[in-house]
């Protein structure tokens, strides 16, 4: 059981990096796209806000995950 428990930290914490890529990725279409890429504004507002609320959503499954992974005890541990 404690390598279940390890695959479950180890996508709690790639869930921590997901979030900061989601969250990144919307912050930048959203407000510094436009210098690099020729996209419509719609499009990357679209596009941009999509990753943000997604990123946000994320915050709250990977608190979940975290919760559970680290912090709550195995009964099956014995």
């Amino acid at each position: 059981m404690n390598g279940n428990r390890i695959m479950q930290q180890f996508h709690a914490m790639f869930g921590i990096f997901m979030v900061v890529f989601y969250i990144g990725i919307g912050i930048f279409m959203l407000f510094y796209a436009d210098r690099m890429f020729v996209i419509d504004k719609a499009i990357r507002v679209i596009m941009g806000s999509t990753f943000l609320f997604f990123g946000i959503y994320r915050i709250f499954v990977s608190y979940k995950q975290i919760r559970e992974a680290f912090f709550t005890k195995d009964i099956d541990e014995e």
